[in-house]
């Protein structure tokens, strides 16, 4: 039995205690060395910018120019690529979709009313086998797929007959609808609406004595005598440039032909879409002057004079397809100037110009990292400065030909990021044809179009080949082109249950 004073004191117990502590601490703190710094303060890695607390889907990617993959840390750091996803740089979950307009389509051109009524023509399904101009309503901002309708909205008591390369046009300044047809050897007859469709002026003749073929139509709030904006339109007339003329009047008259680029330049006759700006300048693309390399031309008097303004193309070659003479350009809305055009490697390139195409910014390649093989049919559009969407047509293997539309919202950005979408589900090809991107292929014809709606939204106006109906593909969720809100509305995803 120990006796009383065998026991240890106060003082030795809490000196025993204290010792136990410390070398516990000592313990524990070797354990957790390797979570603390050389300060001492706790690591914590920093969240990804692409953690959307919801699964990113296949049909999406995230990419830089030259299709670095912006996920993989490693690929972006052998680039030697500086990330800055901030501001307007920052990514959205994002996903697409297209929606069946019930009718077929062919060289589909399409517009947007104020009233937020999409448009698409549609080769001879109009009265009397006309071409049709088809109305989608309901679509811009729905919540429910039977939230929309399309029909056709031509129908006048003695309708054009039906034209060979029908085309529709909607003047962002005016909402006037502008109904082109070609009828090759005969001319190009005109008619417009000014209620959505609801009624239409009588046909009025555009040209009167130049082959027609390839025509494309744009306006501007460039003065004008009659009308508060000026239309141009250019063709291939089978000579040297496209030609092409000119309307103060809001599509009444029109002037006589004049070439679409400098006089002995040889550019050929075929040309991309034309497009008018806010300041009240045309520009459109095709082969260079003597056919060398892409060039946008540009015209500051309403499409009398054309100067030209080479594309940064030394790198990216140019594409020996169907469309090869074809440079896309859009204007945004503060009149910076977006080109794109497929290389020679029949891939997609995109270059910006900040002063109206006097100097172009380095070329970027822009499809993303998924496998594609080759691409065609490129067309492009643009919202507020520097938010520009592009589409077009990729081979994704054994000739699986996929709709993608890229975004790039910060694209004066010193390493834009770039979000792509496949519009269509997996194992639902457009088109299955030998070669369809580099060709005329189907309802794709020789071109494709794309606009911008009021909300920031981007619409593609393409054709689902193997249905053989026209499809307008969109962002169902992303970012906004223009407007305060950084983020689009929800849209339900479509698909192949609209065609």
């Amino acid at each position: 039995m120990r006796l009383k004073g065998d026991y240890p004191s106060e003082e030795t117990i809490a000196m025993r205690v204290s010792a136990a502590i410390l070398l516990t601490l000592l313990m524990v703190g070797g354990s957790l060395s390797g979570c603390f710094g050389d300060e001492g303060e706790l690591l914590v890695e920093e969240p990804s910018p692409f953690d959307f607390e919801k699964e990113i889907p296949e049909t999406t990617w995230y990419h830089y120019a030259g299709g670095i993959d912006a996920l993989n840390d490693s690929a972006v750091e052998a680039a030697n690529i500086t990330v800055n996803l901030t501001g307007e740089n920052t990514p959205f979950w994002t996903q697409g979709s297209y929606y069946g307009i019930g009718m077929s389509t062919f060289e589909p051109t399409i517009g947007i009313t104020s009233d937020d009524n999409l448009y698409m023509t549609s080769w001879g399904n109009g009265p009397l086998g006309s071409t049709a101009i088809v109305q989608c309503s309901g679509l811009i901002g729905m919540t429910n797929l039977s939230d929309y309708s399309c029909e056709d909205t031509y129908d006048p008591l003695l309708p054009v007959p039906n034209s060979n390369d029908p085309y529709v046009y909607v003047d962002k300044w005016t909402d006037r609808i502008m109904k082109f047809d070609m009828h090759a050897l005969l001319g190009m007859t005109v008619e417009w609406s000014d209620n959505e469709g609801a009624s239409w002026s009588p046909p009025t003749p555009a040209t009167s004595y130049s082959v027609q073929d390839h025509q494309t139509i744009s306006s501007s709030p460039y003065p004008a005598a009659l009308h508060p904006t000026t239309w141009v339109f250019c063709i291939n007339g089978n000579w040297e440039a496209p030609l092409c003329s000119t309307s103060f009047d809001g599509g009444n008259t029109w002037s006589p032909e004049v070439p679409g680029a400098p006089l002995g330049c040889g550019s050929g006759g075929l040309s991309a879409h034309i497009e008018g700006g806010a300041n009240g300048n045309f520009y459109r693309g095709n082969a260079g002057c003597s056919g060398s390399g892409y060039s946008i031309y540009r015209s500051t008097d309403g499409g009398f004079t054309w100067t030209e303004h080479p594309l940064p193309t030394e790198e990216s070659g140019t594409a020996d397809t169907w469309n090869a003479e074809e440079a896309q350009v859009a204007i945004d809305d503060d009149d910076n100037v977006h080109a794109m055009w497929m290389g020679s490697d029949n891939m997609p390139y995109y270059a910006y110009s900040r002063d109206e195409g006097e100097t172009w910014s380095d070329a970027m390649m822009i499809a993303p990292p998924a496998g594609i093989v080759g691409t065609g049919f490129p067309v492009v559009t643009a919202g507020a400065a520097g938010k520009v969407a592009f589409g077009y047509v990729g081979d994704a293997g054994n000739n699986t030909w996929n709709g993608y539309m890229t975004v790039i919202t910060d694209a004066f950005n010193e390493n834009p990021l770039m979000t792509t979408i496949q519009i269509n589900e997996p194992g639902n090809p457009l088109d299955t044809e030998d070669g369809c991107g580099y060709n005329r292929c189907g309802g794709l014809g020789d071109f494709l179009d794309m606009a911008v709606d009021q909300h920031g939204r981007p619409w593609f106006g393409l054709s689902h080949n193997l249905a053989d109906i026209g499809i307008f593909a969109t962002l169902t969720e992303g970012p906004t082109l223009r407007g305060l809100d950084a983020e689009l509305s929800v849209m339900p995803l479509g698909g192949e249950e609209t065609l």
